[in-house]
C-alpha cells in the first residue's frame, strides 16, 4: 500500500515497552520519595519550580500551563489544592483582569527550597548513579530527539496499519 507505514516489530515494541515501564517506575519511585521525605507531589514541586524562576515568582495562569505543558483545567484543579495549603496565591493580573497570576507564597518557598536538595540527591542515585557517562549522554541524545520529533508536524495515521485497539505500551 502506497505511504502507509510498517507497524513495529516484536523487538521495537519490546524496546518501547522498556523505555515506557521504565520511565513508569522511576516517576513513580520519585514521586513516593518526594512525597515522603518532603510532603509535596511532582505536580507540587513542578509549579513550585515554575514560580520560583519565574520573574517576581509569579506566572499568569495560561503561561503557567503552557510551560509546564498541562491543560489549564488540571492546572486550576491543582493550584486550588495548593492554595488551600498556603503554597501559591492566585490574585487578579495587574495589566488583564481576565487573567490571573499564580503567586509564590512564602510556605511555597519554603516547600520547595526543602524539597530541591532530597529530590535532587534521588535524582542522582535512582537515574545518573545507575548510568554510565557515555549512557547518560545517550540518554539525553534520545529524549532531545523524541521531543523535537513530537514537537513537529505530525502526520495523520493511516487507519489500514494503525488499528485503534493495538495496544502499545
Amino acid at each position: 500500500m502506497p505511504g502507509s507505514r510498517k507497524l513495529p516489530t516484536r523487538d521495537e515494541l519490546r524496546a518501547w515497552r522498556d523505555f515506557v515501564e521504565t520511565t513508569e517506575a522511576l516517576r513513580a519511585v520519585l514521586a513516593a520519595r518526594l512525597q515522603n521525605e518532603c510532603g509535596l507531589s511532582p505536580g507540587d514541586y513542578t509549579v513550585l519550580l515554575a514560580l520560583s524562576e519565574a520573574e517576581g515568582n509569579r506566572l499568569r495562569s495560561s503561561e503557567m500551563a503552557a510551560h509546564i505543558g498541562w491543560e489549564r483545567s488540571r492546572l486550576s484543579h491543582h493550584l486550588g489544592r495548593m492554595q488551600r495549603r498556603g503554597l501559591i496565591n492566585r490574585e487578579e493580573c495587574a495589566t488583564d483582569s481576565r487573567g490571573a497570576e499564580v503567586v509564590l507564597q512564602p510556605a511555597g518557598a519554603e516547600a520547595f527550597h526543602r524539597a530541591t536538595v532530597p529530590h535532587l540527591r534521588a535524582i542522582r542515585e535512582l537515574f545518573v548513579d545507575a548510568l554510565t557517562p557515555e549512557q547518560l549522554t545517550a540518554a539525553g541524545e534520545i529524549a532531545r530527539t523524541l521531543r523535537a520529533h513530537l514537537s513537529g508536524p505530525t502526520p495523520a495515521p493511516s487507519g489500514a496499519d494503525t488499528p485503534a485497539n493495538h495496544k502499545t505500551n
